[in-house]
């Protein structure tokens, strides 16, 4: 089970201002409002991650921009309009994993690091057009799992593959793909 989720502010961003290029009024003015305080929460994340920010003065910096944002959503799901009902009530009732990177060291308000560490698999997708069974697929997402964890730790994925198959001819746990184990 996730312990704690974040939901991607850039693609947040991006939902915003597809309102605000939508041909209706209410929803460009939603849009526009929305825009507002996001553009100035990625101007504090900033600050944060070049040092020139604490994670405390986060939150403080924060404080007002949720409440803003929060209440933007009550307007967009009480709006009467479908197109912003559905997303300001689903963001509004999951609105504590808007804020999860204020709340949280070590979370970022966007998911591109995720996006990076998954565009390889992306690639080789399309690249090869995918698996022809599900075993297949199960033996890719295992491998390119492999890949990724190890690149991430900066471990060889070769040795680390031939350590397990070495271990698996002789009988032995494989070693661990986590981290300092």
């Amino acid at each position: 089970m996730l312990q704690r989720v974040q939901w991607c502010w850039a693609h947040l961003q991006r939902d915003f201002q597809a309102l605000i290029d939508s041909p209706d009024p209410q929803a460009q003015r939603l849009g526009r409002d929305l825009m507002r305080p996001t553009e100035a929460l990625f101007c504090w994340w900033r600050r944060v991650r070049d040092g020139t920010l604490t994670r405390r003065g986060l939150r403080q910096k924060m404080a007002p921009f949720r409440r803003e944002v929060e209440a933007l959503l009550l307007r967009g799901a009480f709006s009467g309009n479908p197109r912003l009902m559905g997303m300001c009530e689903g963001l509004h009732k999951n609105r504590a994993w808007l804020w999860s990177f204020v709340d949280v060291e070590g979370v970022e308000p966007t998911n591109n690091s995720s996006e990076r560490a998954l565009r390889h698999a992306v690639i080789w997708r399309k690249l090869s057009f995918g698996t022809q069974s599900a075993a297949g697929s199960r033996f890719v997402e295992r491998m390119l799992t492999v890949i990724e964890t190890c690149r991430q730790q900066t471990r060889n994925p070769l040795t680390y593959l031939t350590q397990a198959i070495t271990a698996q001819l002789h009988r032995r746990d494989p070693p661990s793909l986590l981290h300092g184990v």
